[in-house]
């Protein structure tokens, strides 16, 4: 479910200070009720969102499309270019070199990990892209999870990329990953 975006910039975040000049997309909330410890185990569900990875999905076909474009154009990989540094270096040093070693979709990159924020980023040609995860306390005793997409278009191909790829995200992308993490949460849970 789609939240306010108040929801996010409430929040003492540490990642304000780092994508200050990024665009804000959303805050979504995060079926995953829960308590105060339970947020490395959603780290570990999100980092394990497969239906990226899997051909035979609506989310691994569109996925497989855009790594095809994306290589067809030089879009991704070190080589692309972008001229854009990693945000780490905007990281307090103590984060800076810490990232949890993981293989995410899309060339989702990690970028820190504190008790109830988890961050990954993207830099392509297009966009420089962060996700981010927190874990927020809702009553006594109570937490469940939230995302939040920001972005920086890099020029005219990342703005008119992000308009392009919109109703996917929004569409498909989004309610898919928040079912899959619905699913594997009630699945812990029922355990």
């Amino acid at each position: 479910m789609k939240l306010p975006d108040s929801e996010h910039f409430t929040r003492q975040w540490l990642i304000h200070g780092v994508t200050r000049d990024f665009r804000f997309e959303g805050v979504w909330a995060l079926p995953t009720p829960g308590s105060k410890d339970d947020f490395p185990r959603l780290v570990r569900i999100l980092t394990g969102f497969d239906e990226a990875r899997r051909p035979g999905s609506l989310v691994g076909t569109l996925f497989s499309i855009r790594e095809t474009v994306g290589r067809m154009f030089g879009w991704d990989g070190e080589l692309a270019g972008s001229g854009r540094p990693s945000l780490r270096r905007r990281l307090p040093e103590e984060l800076a070199h810490d990232a949890p070693p993981v293989t995410l979709p899309m060339g989702l990159v990690p970028l820190y990990q504190t008790d109830s924020e988890w961050a990954a980023e993207l830099i392509n040609k297009t966009v420089h892209g962060v996700v981010h995860v927190g874990w927020t306390q809702h009553g006594p005793g109570g937490y469940h999870g939230q995302i939040a997409m920001l972005v920086k278009p890099n020029g005219l191909l990342g703005r008119a990329y992000l308009a392009a790829i919109a109703p996917f995200r929004y569409l498909i992308i989004y309610p898919r990953l928040l079912s899959w993490v619905s699913r594997e949460w009630s699945t812990y849970h029922n355990y």
